[in-house]
């Protein structure tokens, strides 16, 4: 399946369509968590969407799975590159040429990065900053004024465009989308003009203050004060920077098990950047290793409702609210209440399917059945509730007999002999299946209670398997020899089976037996057998080779069980 799944990402990565690869891949890495293959594909979807930081992620994690692997490295090149840490970049690929010398990826990836670190943004465009990221879209998203642009197929391009190379902003700012853009991106309103502007000529000088009538009719276009909003964004950025370090090197602590270390490091991350919730659900896996079950809830709590504020990755919703379950779970070991812990499971399966989580919510509810069968176990009442049973049974009150069995093994699920009184009374409710499941149970119980293959055995006969019900009253009486009820079923099994091998059933009798044999997958084995279709052919045409095949044992059971079933009758 995970194969499957790769194969769809990188058909739809070859088309185009990068958000399709990254959902495939994502499904693929949750059905096979430890290829790395799988990262480095998803790790080229997101940097083919401009997603750096998940791309950076993925990145990490193809190196740290496969440290040997130059592709590796060329994803986490590029990563870095993209989110315009150079110097970062250019040591990705230097580690890569380490494992692989004649990569051209790498050495071309190498060339760009060093080019980057020495290359300066050009004097005529000092917005080059605004652009960078993944906040450029959040913000035109943001505003009612911008996000209908991000419909526009041509819009998109020119802004992915001025993205990858700010400096090519000059080329776009003549469409006045690009213009209402930049204004949000700078936070300042631009001066939208008018037709009748746009065909104007240059405008005289201004008249003096002396002829206020000569004002010009339109208020200047406000200048942008790109130095203050531009030391903002750099700052903004370096703090992100700074924050991805703090959490990576929370990961090194977690990793050793410092602890305390690692608490540290993921608290200095979220306060230098609030908007990535990773560093809150990081910070709460470290408190649920450290048993600090509330403060594992709390951070996981922060982390949705923050993660629903930035519209985060749905993936990265779901894993918060499975860490949080997780917690619940440890917690319910001592509040004996899993349904906190399910619930939150079930919320995290709502964001993201993840089989991991679907697994623990398994569990939860397993634990949960378990504790209340714990808390409702009472051998005493179990008992009591088996011999009112009994006491249905004798007056031919079945139904209700069935009843008080039940309810006497769910106060004791370990008694073989409410299991052995329950398929009694199915039996003769004529519930056979329901019988034959209640007497096997009995016996896997208690393998020496003999009750339980008179029970068995019984069933079967009902069922018209008398070869099978002859097995379990032989079964039976390896335990308890001198058992009369186990030999008395043994004698109307054989009555049965001989009377089929004397062809003496009657048309009716021979029917009935026939189409229930017909439903026994061992009776269709044997006639599907071409052994044993050769074998019953040789009856009709050829007596002397279906002698010598009476001398076979096996071929002989298998003819005794057509006999027994009326399929084969002897004469």
């Amino acid at each position: 399946m995970a194969d499957e799944a790769k194969a769809k990402g990188n058909t739809a990565f070859a088309a185009g369509d990068f958000d399709s690869a990254v959902r495939h891949f994502s499904d693929a890495i949750a059905l096979a968590p430890t290829n790395h293959v799988l990262y480095s594909n998803r790790s080229a979807a997101y940097a083919s969407l401009s997603r750096y930081s998940e791309a950076l992620d993925d990145a990490k994690k193809t190196v740290e799975l496969k440290p040997d692997w130059s592709k590796g490295y060329s994803r986490l090149g590029a990563a870095h590159l993209g989110l315009g840490h150079a110097d970062e970049a250019v040591s990705a690929y230097k580690k890569g040429l380490e494992v692989d010398p004649n990569s051209e990826a790498l050495k071309s990836g190498l060339a760009d990065a060093q080019a980057a670190t020495s290359r300066s943004r050009p004097a005529s465009n000092p917005f080059g900053d605004v652009f960078q990221g993944p906040e450029m879209w959040a913000k035109l998203t943001a505003d009612p004024s911008t996000r209908a642009f991000l419909q526009q197929p041509d819009f998109v391009r020119m802004m992915q465009d001025v993205q990858k190379n700010p400096s090519n902003l000059n080329l776009y700012l003549k469409d006045q989308r690009v213009m209402q853009a930049l204004g949000v991106l700078l936070n300042v309103k631009f001066h939208a003009p008018n037709q009748e502007d746009r065909d104007m000529p240059d405008a005289e000088p201004a008249a003096p203050p002396s002829r206020p009538e000569q004002k010009p009719q339109h208020e200047p276009v406000p200048e942008p004060e790109p130095m203050e909003t531009s030391l903002e964004e750099k700052e903004a950025k370096e703090r992100k920077t700074q924050a991805l370090k703090e959490k990576e090197a929370g990961n090194a602590s977690y990793k050793k098990k410092d602890f305390e270390t690692a608490i540290q490091h993921y608290t200095k991350a979220i306060e230098l950047d609030d908007e990535d919730i990773s560093f809150l659900t990081n910070r709460a896996a470290v408190y649920l290793e450290m048993g600090k079950h509330e403060e594992c809830i709390k951070d996981c709590d922060k982390a949705v409702e923050r993660g629903r504020e930035l519209r985060s990755d749905f993936k990265m919703i779901a894993r918060a609210l499975t860490r949080k379950g997780s917690a619940l779970v440890k917690v319910a070991k001592c509040s004996k209440d899993f349904d906190p812990a399910i619930e939150t499971f079930q919320k995290a399966l709502t964001e993201h399917r993840n089989p991991d989580t679907l697994k623990k919510l398994n569990d939860a509810e397993k634990a949960k059945k378990d504790l209340e069968q714990q808390e409702y176990f009472d051998p005493k009442i179990a008992d009591e509730e088996r011999e009112k049973g009994n006491e249905c049974f004798k007056q031919q009150k079945y139904p209700e007999a069935v009843k008080h069995y039940t309810e006497s093994l769910r106060r004791n699920p370990k008694d073989p002999k409410a299991y052995s009184n329950r398929a009694a009374s199915y039996t003769k409710l004529g519930a056979l299946p329901e019988g034959l499941k209640d007497a096997e149970k009995c016996i896997e119980l208690d393998p020496t209670f003999s009750k339980g293959y008179t029970r068995k055995g019984a069933v079967q006969f009902f069922m018209k398997e008398f070869d099978k019900a002859l097995e379990t009253y032989q079964e039976g009486l390896k335990h308890d020899p001198n058992n009369q009820e186990l030999l008395d079923g043994v004698r109307r099994c054989v009555e049965q089976i001989n009377k089929a091998n004397r062809g003496d059933l009657t048309p009716e009798e021979l029917k009935e037996r026939q189409a229930k044999a017909m439903q026994d997958p061992e009776i269709q084995n044997i006639l599907t057998d071409p052994v044993m279709r050769q074998v019953l052919s040789d009856f009709q045409e050829n007596p002397k080779a279906a002698q010598d095949h009476m001398k076979n044992p096996m071929v002989m059971n298998k003819i005794q069980k057509l006999v027994s079933a009326g399929i084969v009758q002897m004469r």
